[in-house]
């Protein structure tokens, strides 16, 4: 068994659109009809494990050469949907972090100067033909941000302990989410007129209209479910918190609006001090 297949990583959060298959012009929708019918289709760890293989060499991949030809699939009502994994596209998006996160010699040591700088030649050449590209997921490590929280209603969480380890997620029809990130946005914007919160969710509002209106939009723990307690996620309820936050707002009740934040932020801020932890 290799590292990059024996390996649960890494401790990230996922939100994905699954898009009908109506969504896609030929001749990629032919070849998501033909994908969709599988009985092989890889999973979400598949997919992690594929990116690890690519930091193994000397030199480090920092972005795949190829586009990745794969995608979740989901059947909703009937009607085939498919959010593509899009690594490559993802993977210069991700670089683009990372620059803004880590410090010039560990970001240095993990990947070399010379390694960013032709994957940002090759990102800016592909730019130029796919001036419109945008990724169907979107990745949060050792946390989910409250603002994806606004999307799902409590009724849509989706916990289950499972032969293959726990897993937490919600789903929404597209129409929902954009509702609810309509709503939460003139709340935030009537109670607090702006900050980071709500630029965050604008942005979330605006990526969501990129989409087929008839899409399915997850929020999946993914790795998350790994770094904790199965306790914690049975008692974690933060969709059903945001909501209760956004409530107590819209009723200038900001005492309790303050409560509930505050019992979100310490959650998810415990969650990310085991990032650290030995």
């Amino acid at each position: 068994m290799t590292l990059a297949s024996s390996v649960i990583v890494p401790y990230a959060a996922y939100l994905r659109v699954y898009e009908p298959l109506a969504a896609f012009p030929e001749p990629e929708r032919s070849h998501w009809a033909r994908y969709a019918k599988r009985d092989d289709i890889p999973g979400a760890q598949d997919e992690l494990r594929r990116s690890l293989a690519d930091l193994l060499p000397v030199p480090p991949v920092a972005v795949p050469v190829h586009e990745s030809a794969d995608a979740f699939v989901a059947v909703v009502d009937g009607v085939t949907c498919v959010c593509p994994w899009r690594t490559r596209l993802r993977g210069w998006l991700a670089l683009e972090e990372l620059s803004e996160q880590l410090p010039g010699p560990l970001l240095d040591a993990v990947l070399p100067p010379v390694v960013r700088r032709q994957a940002a030649s090759d990102y800016e050449q592909w730019l130029e033909r796919n001036p419109d590209a945008r990724p169907w997921i979107r990745t949060a490590t050792w946390h989910v941000p409250v603002r994806w929280f606004v999307l799902f209603a409590d009724g849509e969480r989706e916990y289950t302990k499972g032969d293959g380890g726990p897993l937490m997620r919600y789903r929404t029809p597209m129409v929902q989410a954009r509702r609810r990130v309509a709503r939460g946005l003139k709340v935030l914007k009537e109670s607090l007129g702006e900050g980071p919160l709500i630029d965050g969710l604008m942005d979330v509002g605006r990526w969501l209209e990129e989409f087929h209106p008839r899409s399915l939009v997850e929020l999946d723990y993914g790795g998350l479910v790994h770094a904790l307690p199965a306790g914690h996620l049975e008692d974690d309820r933060s969709a059903a918190d945001v909501a209760e936050g956004l409530a107590a707002l819209r009723d200038g009740d900001g005492e309790r609006a303050g409560s509930v934040y505050e019992r979100l932020t310490d959650r998810w801020t415990d969650v990310r001090g085991r990032q650290h932890a030995s």
